[in-house]
């Protein structure tokens, strides 16, 4: 049994779990205003930038829903644009149980947005300092030997053999420092990119990201990207022992193999 995971490490997680999940579904409840992504500075019919877009038509006398992925068309009734509300089909982007509130409220999705955006932004800041002062950030990042090591890594990977290390393996280093030195920050920036009294103080951010549209794309993929690195981050505790992986985040006390340590 080794003390893996340091109670800054825990705490931060956790909040982290707790900020993301709020984030995801109100910000879903946001998009749904206006359900399409554009490339640009603006947006607009008469403009040929759009990259996606969710939306329901009439074929007929039935309602069906279609998602618009770079031009091309996929049928989503049931699951995008026409959602079923009971026993009928409604023209809306997401499921109820997708969004927050379940029901259309656009106001108050941006009011919880907002607040657990400014946790999400503390929270990493006190992750951060705390990663600094105990040297955790150090652990973070890959070392020659763990990009040598990364392809037989790799392929234990694939054929789903773990071992229990004492450190991080060169997988989970490169995921964790994606998600914590650029996917969180990335979505900070571009989230204040899209506010426009930030825009006001700080219009060379604008700039920086190719405008508010883009910003907002750039956004949704990022939400994109930290919903897949948390599906596969669940599949992994679980194929790993999950018993043994929650308690390092619980506790602190992780049992690794002993050859690791």
């Amino acid at each position: 049994m080794i003390y893996r995971q340091r109670l800054w490490t825990r705490i931060t997680h956790w909040a982290w779990t707790l900020c993301l999940f709020f984030l995801l579904l109100s910000g879903l409840q946001i998009f749904m205003a206006r359900p399409d992504l554009y490339i640009g500075q603006e947006s607009g019919f008469a403009y040929d930038n759009t990259i996606l877009s969710i939306g329901a038509y009439m074929d007929g006398a039935a309602m069906k829903g279609r998602t618009i992925l770079f031009g091309q068309a996929f049928d989503t009734t049931g699951w995008l644009g026409a959602v079923w509300e009971g026993d009928r089909l409604q023209p809306k982007s997401f499921p109820s149980w997708l969004t927050i509130p379940g029901y259309r409220d656009l106001a108050t999705g941006r009011v919880v947005h907002l607040f657990f955006a400014w946790g999400l932004a503390i929270t990493l800041l006190i992750w951060l300092v705390a990663s600094l002062i105990n040297r955790h950030i150090k652990e973070l990042f890959p070392s020659g030997d763990d990009i040598r090591h990364l392809p037989r890594e790799a392929a234990d990977h694939a054929r789903l053999r773990f071992s229990r290390e004492a450190r991080y393996n060169a997988l989970q280093k490169l995921s964790y420092a994606s998600v914590l030195f650029i996917a969180l920050p990335l979505i900070i920036a571009t989230g204040l990119t899209m506010s426009p009294g930030v825009n006001a103080w700080a219009p060379w951010m604008l700039d920086v990201f190719g405008g508010r549209q883009t910003a907002r794309t750039i956004h949704f993929i990022l939400m994109l990207y930290l919903v897949l690195f948390f599906v596969v981050h669940i599949v992994m505790m679980v194929l790993a022992g999950p018993f043994n992986e929650l308690r390092s985040m619980i506790t602190g006390w992780y049992r690794a193999d002993p050859e690791s340590e």
